[in-house]
C-alpha cells in the first residue's frame, strides 16, 4: 500500500531501449548473415531478439518506491524479487549520467547503504528530477526519529 507522499518511479522507455541497442544491433546482423551466407543464422537472430525483448520487459517493469521510511525496488518477470531498505541506512548519494542520459535527461542514482543485504541500491533510468534532495531530507527525518547517530 502506498502513500500520498510515496514516489514511485521506473525505468523510462528510451532508458530501456538505450540498453538492449546492443542486442537489436546484433540480432540484425545474424540475420544479415543469413541472407548472405547461411539460412542457419536466422535461428541466432531470432533467439538475440528474442533475449533483448526480454531484456526490454526485464528493465520496464522494474519499480522503484521512495516512501518516507524505506526505499523499496521491485523486479523481475517471472520471478520477482523486492528488496526493501530502511532510509536511515543510506549513507551516499551518486548521480551518474553518461553524455546520451544527459542528452535525454535521464540519471541513475547511486545510494550506499549500511544494509548487509544491500550495500549498494541503484535506481538506473529515471527521469532527472530533484529525487536526491527528497532522498536526503527523508534520511535525515528517518535518522532523528530513530536517534540514530552516524560515526566515522
Amino acid at each position: 500500500m502506498t502513500n500520498q507522499d510515496d514516489i514511485i518511479l521506473k525505468p523510462s522507455v528510451l532508458f530501456a531501449f538505450l540498453k538492449i541497442l546492443p542486442l537489436l544491433t546484433l540480432a540484425l546482423m545474424f540475420l544479415f548473415l543469413a541472407w548472405k551466407l547461411s539460412p542457419y543464422f536466422i535461428v541466432f537472430g531470432i533467439a538475440m531478439a528474442g533475449f533483448a525483448w526480454y531484456r526490454l520487459l526485464f528493465i520496464r517493469n522494474c519499480e522503484y518506491l521512495v516512501g518516507k521510511e524505506y526505499i523499496r525496488i521491485s523486479r523481475g518477470i517471472f520471478f520477482k524479487r523486492i528488496d526493501q531498505v530502511e532510509m536511515y541506512r543510506v549513507e551516499d548519494y551518486i548521480i551518474t549520467q553518461s553524455f546520451l542520459l544527459q542528452m535525454f535527461r535521464i540519471m541513475e542514482i547511486t545510494l550506499k547503504s549500511t544494509d548487509p543485504e544491500n550495500p549498494v541500491i541503484w535506481l538506473r533510468g529515471i527521469p532527472l528530477s530533484d529525487l536526491i534532495e527528497t532522498i536526503r531530507e527523508r534520511v535525515q527525518k528517518a535518522r532523528k526519529e530513530n536517534r540514530i547517530v552516524e560515526l566515522n
